[in-house]
């Protein structure tokens, strides 16, 4: 199974309400992916997110050490690959990655990210 790897938070949110994962790069990649955590922390996304919070079931956790890193921690279906998605979690000028069927794991999976969809190397 294929993995795609995202900074905190905006992995945590695509299983708290985020139908769409920006890139700027297109994919003819269609089914199920792993959700990878990186071990970077946004502030910018973080920010964004607070702001935007109708955008979420929940808000984010109030501490940058309440989120998962470095792993694995869920997996999600990627059902089209667009530009000019109406979602609110869609920018422009980027390739909006539709997802759907969001699942979290219970234990995160300690992995190494890679750029792109990669193949994932368990640790």
């Amino acid at each position: 199974m294929k993995a795609l790897s995202l900074t905190q938070p905006m992995a945590w949110a695509i299983f708290h309400g985020k139908d769409v994962e920006n890139r700027t790069w297109p994919t003819k990649f269609r089914g199920r992916i792993m959700v990878h955590a990186s071990k970077k922390f946004d502030w910018e996304h973080y920010n964004w997110i607070v702001e935007n919070g109708n955008r979420l079931v929940c808000f984010p956790p109030a501490f940058k050490h309440d989120f998962v890193f470095g792993a694995l921690i869920g997996e999600v279906d990627v059902i089209d690959c667009v530009r000019g998605h109406t979602s609110r979690w869609a920018f422009p000028n980027q390739y909006n990655f539709v997802l759907a069927n969001a699942t979290e794991y219970k234990i995160p999976i300690p992995c190494r990210g890679k750029l792109g969809l990669f193949e994932p190397d368990f640790e």
